[in-house]
């Protein structure tokens, strides 16, 4: 554990540190402190103006202070002499109720006063696209069936091997990547961790791919949806509740259906009865609804879920159980906020545990063939809009996340819908000019 960030950027040859936070919409934010600065920053923080950035904030607001904390350092494997910081967010000593790494520890410390630990592992899907970002980048990259092509594994063997390579270094435990289900598409995977560490580890995967990226002349994006008849990009969740020394898997019993114990099906219970809601946090852009409800790709399955349904071990449905002792949500997507999609799956388990929720029927059929014989079982949201009126009328969601960032995430999501449907596209006169 780090304590005294000077010292360590002395034993470490560190510069400088960027002092981060992540805004309301995903966007990370950052300043560059000199290494001989850094003590002060620790304490009081480095300060920004949040209206500045995606924060629901005026110009006339206090400064906001982004605390760096400490156990987060990470120094950056391809610039050593820079370490990156995730900070919480102050103003006026008070902590920024909306701010999203705050929203998520709030909510951990509710479920460990409840006896919950969470755990989960995240699995990012990403595209590697031309600097301009109109094309992959990879031209003989144009398989029927991409997914797994080892040919285009290997032509992209410097940045995945390298990014890989960075995260064995820091500890991380990678243990596989590979090349995804539509052209251009790649998924890397490290071990789960509790849910904040996930959260700053997936941040800071983020940031680190685009660096690299970069540095090799492409381009990496997280769109959910950026081509048309292309697998969109997901971002899964694994999900496990352990006890608060970390030693015992509190969703793992193989007495019971799955091996889910009766706390773990509540926790799920919790994601299923907030379902439509969850999609608001879990698909956070208008892109996202091109994913979730999009038409069979060129591969022949979108994998991605379109209803509130859950299974054993088929990627057909919103949740699968894998195994015992966790459950897989493959609901969220690339456009996912890594602290919000923590914080809202926390918060929809932590009420199904407290409010015993039944997750309903599991359905065992291929929901992309036999979908239609379900009855009863909610479909996700169409668009953006929908989704925000349902988390706007998910009254204990909303309370749960708090309701200040819950008015905040609301109004900045409305006018960035009111932004879209604002906008004229070239569809409307390829197909409405003549009428």
């Amino acid at each position: 554990m780090v304590k005294d960030l000077q010292k360590y950027a002395k034993e470490k040859g560190i510069k400088y540190f960027m002092v981060s936070y992540t805004d309301l919409f995903g966007g990370q934010r950052a300043k560059l402190v000199p290494a001989q600065a850094i003590n002060d920053m620790a304490v009081d923080g480095a300060g920004f103006a949040g209206f500045a950035t995606w924060l629901d904030l005026t110009p006339a607001h206090p400064d906001m202070m982004a605390v760096p904390d400490a156990s987060s350092v990470i120094q950056l494997p391809w610039k050593p002499e820079v370490a990156w910081l995730a900070s919480n967010c102050v103003m006026e000593g008070q902590p920024v109720a909306q701010a999203p790494r705050n929203v998520l520890r709030k909510l951990i410390d509710e479920a460990a006063a409840e006896g919950l630990r969470v755990k989960t592992g995240v699995e990012p899907e990403f595209f590697l696209l031309t600097p301009e970002g109109d094309k992959i980048a990879d031209p003989y990259d144009c398989a029927e069936k991409p997914c797994y092509d080892q040919q285009a594994m290997m032509r992209r063997y410097d940045v995945i091997a390298e990014v890989c390579d960075y995260m064995l270094e820091l500890g991380w435990e990678a243990y596989q990547n590979d090349h995804e289900d539509a052209t251009g598409q790649y998924e890397m995977n490290w071990k789960y961790d509790d849910v904040l560490q996930t959260a700053d580890k997936h941040s800071f995967f983020k940031f680190m791919l685009k660096s690299v990226a970069e540095k090799h002349g492409l381009r990496a994006t997280f769109m959910p949806k950026p081509f048309k008849g292309l697998t969109g990009s997901g971002c899964h969740a694994h999900i496990s509740v352990w006890s608060l020394d970390g030693k015992t898997n509190a969703f793992a019993d193989n007495t019971k259906e799955l091996g889910l114990s009766d706390q773990g099906r509540h926790f799920l219970g919790g994601i299923m009865k907030h379902a439509s809601a969850l999609a608001a946090i879990c698909n956070p852009t208008v892109n996202s609804y091109k994913r979730i409800n999009a038409p069979r790709t060129s591969s022949g399955a979108t994998w991605a879920p379109n209803t509130v349904t859950w299974t054993g071990n088929n990627r057909t449905h919103m949740v699968r159980v894998p195994g015992p002792g966790r459950f897989e949500l493959r609901l969220p997507d690339g456009a996912a906020n890594p602290y919000l999609m923590q914080a809202v799956i926390l918060a929809a388990g932590l009420d199904g545990v407290r409010t015993k929720a039944d997750p309903g029927r599991r359905y065992d059929i291929d929901m992309y063939t036999q979908g239609h014989t379900v009855k009863g079982a909610p479909k996700l949201p169409l668009n953006m809009l929908d989704a925000l009126r349902e988390y706007d009328k998910d009254k204990t969601l909303k309370a749960m996340m708090g309701e200040e960032f819950s008015a905040a995430f609301i109004k900045l999501k409305q006018k960035e819908w009111d932004s879209f449907v604002a906008h004229f596209s070239r569809w409307e006169h390829e197909n409405t000019l003549d009428i």
